[in-house]
């Protein structure tokens, strides 16, 4: 029994056949699957530090940087997709080509960006929503949105409202996938509005010498407990890996391949017009933000001390126009939930792949027949989720998150490139150009980026993945559905 055994393409092919989920998601229910993503409180937050502790004006270059990494890995999910149009991302198509275990450690990974993903936006709404409210003149009590870790009361306390939120996803997702998408669709159009009225609306009260010098000269910030080397060229790279956070979520088209109608030719398509629409956006959103403020404003420490937390809304209400920053709360509020949608949804997706290779419990590959979802496997997964977000302090583990996203594109570059060496005749709808390159082009940058992150990231997604080996070895490698067929080594 190999750890380097890999699943055969006619295997996935009886997969689909056999299918019990529903297709019914169109090219641009997939593509707004994708920016429902990709665009969520990353953009509204992540701009600040990024323009203060890394690049300055030149994030907009940041943004570049990240989309290219993102571009070479889209292009390689793409092909894969045209190949192997089912669910499971990243974690299949090493199955069919690397093996195994690689397939297994993709898997564990892609939990740190899924599960760990939708725990963080779920604090992160909860902390939105209770702005909002705020500006109702409605306040919650602590205890009632502080996890215990953070709490500074005595007695019981619990994030209420990230609890809540992530119960009524998992109520809108088990209905089924059509009435998902349609909620997603709506909130997207939602989110992409509140964008283009930031880019607009911020246009004119853009100040050009804020741009000047676009990139700042390399120094060395001094925060509360620590000196930070920041902008020039390394900057920018650092920048680069800080805002990637902002991109995670294009993936996740590819995991809802068994639900799209015609997907060979529809997530390709989907795949690389979300992740283009989004990397425009976030340009210009970040050349207006640094435009209509200047970077060093964003200090926590300076004469703006919350303005990082919230740089879009705090450059509106510099600019006088504090109106803005109520419209942009709601949308953030109303835009996190398709983001949380998305990645819980991709997540059970996952796991509906592994447990049907027998790799995880077969609880997980369970759909109704009626709604054609993955019912126990969602309400297990929301159980988890909701409870953790609720008493853990998951906000420092976004940096883990983006690891784990990272990892997964790495190797699906690698994957594809083994296997147009392997197999080169299979039918391919889309074949990713100039491969070699590409391919090489993707390993380098997001494993430079793996590298830009913090270590303690690094270490706790480490030490995640050396669990995942010890929990391989230990169930799944012996009940591996590969198991069954002698005729695989």
């Amino acid at each position: 029994m190999s750890i380097w055994r890999v699943k055969p393409i006619s295997a996935f092919e009886a997969d689909m056949k056999k299918s019990d989920l529903k297709r019914v998601l169109g090219k641009w229910s997939l593509t707004a699957i994708g920016v429902g993503a990709i665009i969520g409180g990353g953009i509204f937050v992540l701009t600040g530090t990024g323009a203060y502790y890394h690049a300055g004006p030149a994030l907009a270059i940041s943004f570049i940087i990240a989309g290219i990494a993102c571009v070479f890995a889209a292009l390689c999910y793409s092909e894969f997709a045209s190949i192997l149009p089912v669910e499971g991302s990243a974690y299949a198509y090493a199955y069919g080509t690397v093996g195994e275990i690689f397939a297994w450690i993709i898997g564990w990974g892609l939990i740190l960006e899924y599960a760990m993903g939708s725990m963080t936006v779920a604090v992160s709404w909860s902390g939105y929503f209770n702005k909002m409210l705020k500006m109702f003149h409605i306040e919650l009590p602590d205890y009632l949105t502080t996890d215990p870790a953070s709490y500074t009361g005595e007695g019981f306390s619990m994030n209420l409202p990230a609890f809540l939120i992530v119960l009524l996803v998992i109520s809108i997702l088990i209905k089924g996938t059509k009435s998902a998408a349609k909620a997603n669709n709506m909130i997207v159009l939602l989110k992409v509005a509140a964008v283009l009225f930031v880019i607009i609306a911020g246009v004119f009260f853009i100040n050009t010498d804020n741009w000047s010098p676009f990139i700042p000269e390399a120094t060395q910030i001094i925060d509360k407990e620590s000196t930070h080397n920041a902008y020039g060229l390394k900057g920018i790279v650092s920048g680069a890996a800080a805002i990637f956070f902002a991109y995670i979520g294009f993936d996740a088209v590819s995991t809802q391949s068994g639900e799209a109608i015609n997907p060979k030719k529809d997530v390709p398509f989907a795949i690389i017009a979300s992740l283009s629409i989004c990397t425009v956006l976030y340009i210009l959103v970040s050349l207006v933000l640094t435009g209509m403020m200047n970077y060093q404003d964003f200090n926590p420490l300076g004469k703006y001390p919350d303005a990082i937390k919230a740089p879009v809304a705090y450059a509106f209400d510099i600019a006088g126009q504090g109106w803005a920053g109520f419209i942009i709360t709601l949308a953030a509020t109303v835009g996190l939930v398709s983001v949380l949608m998305v990645m819980i949804m991709g997540q059970s997706r996952i796991f509906l792949g592994m447990s049907k290779d027998g790799l995880i419990p077969q609880v997980f590959s369970k759909v109704n027949p009626i709604s054609g979802t993955p019912r126990t496997n969602l309400m297990i997964l929301g159980a988890i989720i909701a409870i953790v977000a609720a008493f853990t302090p998951i906000n420092e583990l976004a940096d883990m998150t983006s690891f784990g996203t990272l990892f997964a594109f790495t190797m699906v570059c690698i994957a594809v490139w083994i296997l147009r060496v392997k197999q080169p005749n299979l039918t391919r709808t889309f074949r990713v150009p100039a491969l070699p390159v590409i391919a090489i082009c993707g390993i380098l940058i997001n494993t430079y980026l793996m590298y830009n992150l913090s270590v303690k990231a690094q270490m706790f997604s480490g030490a995640w993945l050396i669990i995942g080996i010890i929990v391989y070895f230990g169930y799944s490698k012996t009940r591996s559905k590969l198991n069954d067929d002698n005729s695989i080594e």
